[in-house]
């Protein structure tokens, strides 16, 4: 998939708020020192699409994007941000929740990880909302620029290993850099896949 335009179109936390069209909707979602924004505007080729910053937790709204004209990036909160106030937090938690569970034109969502850490529970327990909840998603590993090779392939084994104590499968993921454009075209083909198969249907 090549990106020919990408407009920002509503931030909100609100959902009934989001846009009204049918189209198709990609939720990416991390925690907050993850790298969402550098990745966003890695895939869309857009330098400051989404707002990055040295200080986390920067993304405090539902913010949906509107790309090729026919499908919407949605940037979500960071969650477990520990610097911001537990009455914010609580209502971080609850819109988004409220997006995950009446939003019906979200077709996946996209788990940001940081691939140079070992599994974090909390990043496992929010998989686990989602899998309880029959939302479909991928895991997106990040930096990978940080790591050699093989550290990566040890830490996605980490991965599979705990997830598999629950889960049937290893869910769907992808290993990413934004800094040098690794898993750019997979993520984007992975997107136009599930938008062509919509249309077939």
């Amino acid at each position: 998939m090549r990106i020919k335009s990408a407009e920002f179109i509503i931030s909100n936390s609100d959902v009934t708020r989001c846009p009204k069209d049918r189209m198709p909707e990609y939720a990416f979602i991390g925690r907050s020192n993850v790298g969402k924004s550098s990745l966003i505007n890695m895939l869309t080729s857009r330098k400051s699409l989404a707002k990055t910053s040295g200080r986390p937790g920067k993304t405090q709204l539902i913010n949906h994007f509107l790309i090729n004209k026919n499908w919407f990036l949605v940037d979500l909160p960071g969650y477990g941000y520990a610097r911001v106030s537990k009455s914010t937090k609580k209502v971080f938690q609850k819109f988004i929740t409220q997006y995950f569970e009446q939003r019906e034109q979200l077709v996946t969502a996209f788990v940001l990880v940081d691939i140079r850490h070992k599994p974090q529970p909390i990043d496992q327990e929010f998989m686990q909302y989602l899998g309880e909840s029959g939302l479909p998603f991928s895991i997106i590993f990040t930096k990978a620029d940080k790591l050699k090779p093989k550290a990566i392939d040890n830490h996605v084994e980490d991965y599979k290993n705990i997830l598999l104590e629950t889960w049937e499968a290893m869910p769907n993921y992808f290993i990413t850099s934004s800094s040098k454009d690794i898993g750019k075209d997979e993520v984007l083909g992975y997107i136009q896949q599930l938008n062509d198969d919509m249309v077939v249907e």
